[in-house]
């Protein structure tokens, strides 16, 4: 009887072996199906998106001009837009390039002279002189004169630069890992700005790489303040037309500006090496007149407020009611005002 019993149980051990380890292996593949699951959700969503952004970009359909706001493979500096631009442009071509061409000629000649001079054959007897105040004073006065030829206007366009007048457009702008994001605080926009594929950038007339599904849009002559910070790692926003290249740093709020006067595409880069995809999350401004740029804030949900609704206003009432009705826009119905107390949070409380 006692073996009877051992055998059943031996049985019943090998029998419910099997089915133990098929509940486990149905386990894993329960969550992994879970995962894939999840992974084509997030992945459809992510293609839903931009999709939509492929398909209405934020851009007022502005081509880019060649050779104006992107790479064309000229020498020296690209063509300067801005006013801050065309004043660094100016001290370059005017003030450094001839200064240092001139001291390079100065020493060039200088060393052609004593090698020709003073060779063995030439100077078989060296001189012995150890000091020549004549020598001495050139050499002190002249460094010092062109470092204060060079300063002057140095110092001038520093004082313009990072002293800016008052803002018209104010546009945040963070660095993410690897893309772009414009807010328009006042206007009440916010912008996700990809990388166009190559097929997309072709198919829109744009440089490749440099195109973007969702553009920066300003008004042209007025002063933009431009704020920028980043979501992880150190970016760079800067666009070489504006002669406008600052930092995006993480937790901190960094502050540029510059005033466009020409309509065009202007296209930048990020500067700063951000990861494996540094080199794919490029930037583009698009700069249109105000009344255009009304139109544009008013297809983005927004609205205009202080200066920017009165410089819209002036070229607008020119129009005919039906483009003054869709220049003047109102405040979109979503906006919630400000209660009275700050809501509450519980982060960080003790459990």
């Amino acid at each position: 009887m006692k073996t009877l019993i051992k055998l059943v149980a031996i049985a019943a051990a090998f029998g419910l072996t099997p089915v133990t380890a098929s509940a486990q292996e149905a386990a894993p593949a329960t969550a992994a199906q879970t995962t894939n699951a999840a992974v084509a959700a997030a992945s459809q969503t992510e293609n839903a998106a931009e999709a939509g952004n492929a398909a209405a970009p934020s851009t007022t359909g502005l081509a880019p001009t060649p050779g104006i706001g992107q790479p064309d493979g000229r020498l020296g500096l690209p063509e300067q837009v801005s006013s801050i631009g065309q004043e660094a442009a100016g001290l370059n071509d005017r003030v450094l390039l001839p200064v240092a061409v001139g001291i390079s000629l100065l020493v060039l000649a200088l060393l052609l002279w004593v090698i020709v001079r003073y060779r063995r054959a030439a100077n078989p007897t060296p001189s012995r002189t150890s000091h020549n105040t004549l020598l001495e004073v050139v050499w002190t006065l002249v460094p010092v004169l062109i470092l204060v030829l060079i300063a002057i206007p140095s110092i001038r366009l520093l004082a313009h630069q990072y002293s800016p007048p008052e803002a018209d457009v104010t546009v945040k702008v963070i660095g993410n890992q690897w893309f772009w994001e414009y807010e328009y605080p006042d206007n009440g926009i916010h912008l996700v700005s990809n990388m166009l594929t190559p097929e997309q950038a072709a198919a829109r007339g744009e440089p490749r790489q440099l195109g973007v599904d969702n553009r920066m849009v300003v008004p042209t002559g007025a002063v933009v303040k431009v704020i920028v910070t980043s979501n992880d790692v150190i970016h760079s926003w800067g666009v070489p037309a504006f002669w406008v290249k600052i930092d995006a740093v993480p937790g901190r709020l960094n502050e540029t500006w510059f005033q466009v006067d020409r309509p065009g595409v202007y296209y930048g880069v990020c500067y700063e090496l951000c990861g494996p995809r540094h080199g794919y999350m490029p930037i583009a401004v698009e700069a249109v007149p105000p009344a255009e740029f009304a139109r544009w804030v008013a297809s983005q949900g927004g609205h205009l407020a202080g200066a920017n609704a009165e410089n819209a206003a002036a070229p607008a009432a020119s129009q005919n009611s039906a483009e003054s009705n869709t220049a003047a826009t109102t405040a979109p119905s979503n906006v919630i005002e400000a209660a009275a107390e700050p809501a509450t949070s519980n982060q960080g409380a003790t459990r």
